[in-house]
């Protein structure tokens, strides 16, 4: 029997917030992949096809703006939610122009983690598309 474990690649370089979200999924019907930038989160988005992207948008490297672009341009359309720790409308906008309608954001300092993975959880049932 195929493996129906959907999954989520979690792009944040932020080492432990990076881990805390990884660690917060184990238990959950939903499998993780990591990256610690763009660069790492886009070859591993064209490597494994996630479900999902958390994708933070500062990061070294790669931004997640940028990083979604090049997803756009290789045709992976795999929904995002973005992350971020700044209320930066300019930069949300922008981030969620590219994505279009498969794309919800995150201001980090505003959610708990149990908030994020059940987001997450939300946004992957068949119920509540992005």
């Amino acid at each position: 029997m195929a493996d129906q474990t959907k999954k989520v690649l979690i792009v944040e370089d932020d080492e432990g917030f990076r881990a805390i979200l990884e660690k917060s999924f184990e238990g959950s019907d939903l499998g993780t992949i990591t990256a610690g930038d763009g660069e790492e989160g886009l070859e591993k988005a064209k490597a494994e096809n996630p479900d999902l992207i958390l994708l933070d948008i500062m990061m070294p490297k790669m931004d997640g703006i940028q990083m979604a672009k090049k997803l756009k341009e290789a045709g992976i359309n795999s929904p995002i939610i973005y992350l971020t720790n700044v209320n930066d409308d300019r930069r949300i906008s922008e981030a969620m122009e590219i994505s279009g309608a498969n794309v919800d954001y995150i201001v980090k300092t505003d959610m708990r983690i149990g908030e994020i993975i059940e987001r997450v959880k939300n946004r992957l049932s068949p119920k509540n598309p992005i």
